[in-house]
């Protein structure tokens, strides 16, 4: 902008000490014949048609010495081109016209170019700052991007090791209450046990009977408790990608998404299904690729098996390992879709509200 700005400020000047030297009835032409070369220069991107336009405007002056009224503004567009010696062409005119044109306007002229050079410079500078500018906003914002993303990542990473801590805890404190809790009490019913055998006196054997109840209901109590924390503190993801680690057959892509805890029987679920469905690619399939996607949806779980095998007939050849998983499926009112084309494909999906399993 700033550019055009001083082109136009230059075209006038030029206009102005044209129109003030020349009374000329046809010099309304010259003015014509400048905006055409000085657009022309302008808008060609290509040094050829550039050059064109330059040697136009050179000829010109050689047999009209009334163009040298608009060198400055061919001057503008010349100085600081990225081709040095088109410069030099302003020396043609000037040498040519050097005894016909008037030495006060040759003078003016020299004047208007140490001009048009000084606006050129100011103007080129202010754009190189203002590109420098704009790239320093555009890393920066890139940048601040970059950073969002790792922030994001690295709360995510937070996450997910805060959880597996927690899992891991539920664990220990379950074994403890197995290994130690649990063997006392279990040495205490035993211990029970034994003096009932013995005891003669009905009355403290009905109050040993009654410990021994409330020890064993208490036994039975822990045990489902550590039950319960063991299988919560089952991590999905981390089973899969054991499933998938062990897995040697062929390559396999996991695309876990899913953020929320599923209740302890789904979990099993989709562990069993992923597990009998890599154990019928070994059996029936001569895949080289597998791809395992298992992603939370808003309302549903989503689980996709799929390989690249070839073998033909792969859907009546897996028997009852594609039974077991319509089964399994089945219990949570879920979908099984499977297709045997291009590859062997098995689509489930489970609502999230549905609260049944086996």
């Amino acid at each position: 902008m700033n550019i055009i700005t001083d082109k136009v400020a230059v075209f006038i000047l030029c206009i102005v000490f044209y129109l003030t030297n020349i009374s000329d009835s046809k010099r309304i032409i010259p003015i014509l014949i400048i905006i055409i070369i000085s657009a022309a220069y302008s808008y060609f991107e290509r040094f050829k048609l550039r050059t064109v336009a330059i040697a136009a405007f050179v000829v010109l002056t050689v047999y009209n010495p009334n163009y040298m009224y608009f060198l400055p503004l061919v001057a503008y567009d010349l100085f600081f081109d990225k081709e040095k010696w088109l410069w030099t062409a302003l020396l043609i005119p000037i040498i040519t016209n050097i005894r016909t044109f008037p030495l006060i306007n040759t003078v003016w002229v020299f004047v208007f170019i140490l001009i048009t050079v000084f606006l050129k410079y100011r103007s080129v500078s202010l754009q190189k700052i203002k590109n420098k500018h704009t790239k320093l906003q555009d890393d920066s914002k890139e940048m601040a991007l970059m950073l969002e993303i790792k922030n994001k990542e690295l709360i995510e990473q937070q996450d997910n090791e805060i959880n597996l801590a927690t899992l891991n805890e539920r664990n220990r404190i379950a074994r403890d209450i197995h290994d130690n809790v649990g063997h006392m009490l279990s040495s205490s019913i035993l211990q029970i046990g034994a003096i009932l055998a013995t005891a003669k006196d009905d009355t403290t054997k009905e109050s040993l009977k009654s410990i021994n109840t409330t020890l064993s209901n208490a036994m039975t109590s822990i045990r489902d408790s550590v039950h319960d924390l063991h299988e919560q503190s089952i991590d999905l993801y981390n089973e899969v990608r054991i499933l998938v680690d062990k897995f040697t057959f062929c390559t396999v892509d996991l695309d876990y998404d899913v953020q929320s805890n599923p209740e302890k029987k789904l979990k099993y679920c989709f562990i069993t299904v992923i597990k009998e469905a890599l154990s019928n690619v070994i059996k029936h399939s001569n895949a080289t690729k597998v791809s395992i996607i298992l992603r939370e949806h808003p309302a549903l779980y989503q689980l996709v098996i799929q390989d690249n095998g070839t073998k033909p007939d792969r859907e009546n050849s897996v028997g009852i390992g594609l039974t077991n998983i319509k089964d399994r499926v089945a219990a949570f009112n879920g979908n099984v879709n499977i297709m045997a084309d291009k590859g062997f494909r098995i689509f489930i999906s489970i609502s999230k509200e549905n609260k049944n399993g086996v």
